[in-house]
């Protein structure tokens, strides 16, 4: 994998000058511009903004699913732009957990399976009771065997956050992981990530339409327009 750059230990994840257009007909969108901002180690960051401001973008960006037009990313001291998709995505099994607003689950794998895949795909060893273990800490020690469409959708958020954390990630990207949840089983699945965070010492960067949830994080970046705005 590429060498490392040198950024402070502090910092896990640095964004400079990040702008991301895409070409559409004859026209070209500027969905990000120049947003610049970086995130501690252990830390907690919410991007908030209104929809289309370019919030799911930019945490693509963050995880080096897609590549910006103009500036960087560097996650862990590991600048995405010098490296192949292939070093990407190794740099993602070992570093990254992700918790979609859509769970993601795999429907033909049972709730422990689901938790499992990572840790398996990543070659880690004792995966079934490593996975057990997270079920149990998120409250689903009882539904070890039950597949997605047995479960309600607080349950698959659930499992979704397990599998997240399976790996021991340097950081959790988190994308409306309340979105599709009503607003008591929204705040027991906040509650619970931030618990799991803190646990783990893992660094959280969520987006969000709630400013109440942002504010539960020690860092808020605001865009609008595909900038960032005080």
């Amino acid at each position: 994998m590429s060498r490392k750059i040198e950024v402070s230990e502090e910092t896990i994840l640095k964004i400079e000058n990040l702008t991301k257009t895409y070409a559409t007909g004859d026209h070209r969108l500027t969905v990000l511009q120049g947003v610049t901002f970086s995130v501690q180690r252990g830390g907690t960051c919410a991007i908030i903004g209104p929809s289309g401001s370019g919030k799911t973008t930019l945490l693509g960006l963050c995880a080096g699913l897609d590549n910006p037009t103009e500036g960087r990313v560097v996650l862990d001291g590991n600048d995405f732009g010098k490296m192949t998709e292939e070093e990407r995505a190794t740099l993602r099994r070992n570093l990254v957990g992700f918790v979609f607003q859509n769970f993601q689950l795999l429907p033909t794998l049972t709730a422990l399976e689901n938790v499992m895949v990572p840790l398996e795909l990543n070659g880690g060893k004792s995966a079934q009771s490593a996975a057990t273990e997270l079920m149990i800490r998120v409250g689903l020690g009882d539904r070890l065997d039950h597949y997605p469409t047995q479960l309600s959708g607080g349950e698959q958020q659930r499992v979704a956050l397990a599998r997240a954390f399976i790996n021991r990630p340097q950081v959790v990207f988190a994308d409306e992981p309340t979105g599709n949840l009503d607003s008591e089983t929204s705040q027991r699945i906040v509650d619970l990530i931030f618990e799991v965070n803190r646990e783990f010492k893992t660094t959280l960067v969520l987006i969000t339409h709630d400013p109440e949830l942002a504010q539960k994080t020690g860092q808020v970046i605001k865009l609008r327009g595909g900038k960032t705005v005080s």
